[in-house]
């Protein structure tokens, strides 16, 4: 039995009278919990804990494929892996709900003739429908909710973290999945939290539904685990060190 339960009934027999009979240290043990203890995993400084799922170490695109179809066709060199601008989003080949995910992005250092929506687009997206924006935000006027580290067209940023074009970003996402009840409506939205350079720039918001370019977001069709997916948005976006963590 849980030391919760435990827990639960000490209280519920324990009389007034009874309680103030009990010393501090017994006081004490009523709500301390015995299990279940956590498992024990390696945390290596600026390292991928030892439970989780390499996406992405730099050699290949294994677990990765082409959201149309077949292997990935983005370009692996030099440890990152780039857009192939043309050939389309690709998506993990593994399911996920739950997650604590890291990934670390590069716009295009060269900005000339580029701005807005235009300079270095690409976004990460979740279960495949709900997207944290990837944008070169420095010094690059946009809408808010279309910014990086937005929830695309719904959540903007607490602060703009961003770098300047050419240096190595990082986002650690922590997402839980939404529910959906018998009836195929959303029981639970999805929620998100993004640290965008470490910094906490979406703290547990709410996902108002899947990502739409326009029109308002709308969970129109329960569904369960799916891939991550990154998005090919015609710009020279390069990634790498993606790892996941399943919380479900």
């Amino acid at each position: 039995m849980r030391r919760t339960m435990t827990i639960l009934a000490t209280l519920a027999l324990a009389t007034p009278a009874a309680a103030q009979e009990m010393t501090d240290a017994q006081r004490s043990q009523v709500t301390e919990l015995d299990g279940p203890v956590p498992a024990r995993i390696e945390a290596p400084a600026a390292g991928v804990p030892s439970d989780a799922t390499v996406l992405f170490g730099g050699e290949n695109l294994d677990a990765w494929e082409s959201v149309e179809g077949g292997p990935a066709e983005w370009t692996v060199e030099d440890g990152i892996m780039r857009v192939n601008r043309g050939s389309g989003a690709i998506r993990t080949t593994q399911d996920f709900c739950d997650v604590q995910l890291h990934i670390e992005w590069r716009a295009p250092s060269e900005t000339e003739g580029y701005d807005g929506q235009d300079r270095g687009n690409s976004g990460v997206f979740l279960q495949e429908r709900y997207e944290v924006q990837v944008l070169d935000s420095y010094d690059n006027p946009t809408y808010a909710n279309g910014q990086a580290a937005s929830i695309y067209k719904q959540h903007i940023p607490l602060v703009n973290a961003s770098r300047p074009p050419g240096e190595w970003q990082s986002y650690d996402i922590i997402y839980t999945a939404p529910e959906f009840g018998s009836d195929d409506r959303v029981r639970e939205p999805a929620h998100v939290t993004v640290l965008h350079n470490g910094v906490v720039v979406q703290n547990h918001v709410e996902i108002q539904g899947k990502t739409v370019w326009i029109g308002a977001p709308s969970y129109d069709e329960a569904h369960g685990c799916a891939p991550i997916m990154l998005q090919d948005h015609d710009a020279d976006v390069a990634y790498r060190n993606i790892w996941v963590r399943d919380l479900s």
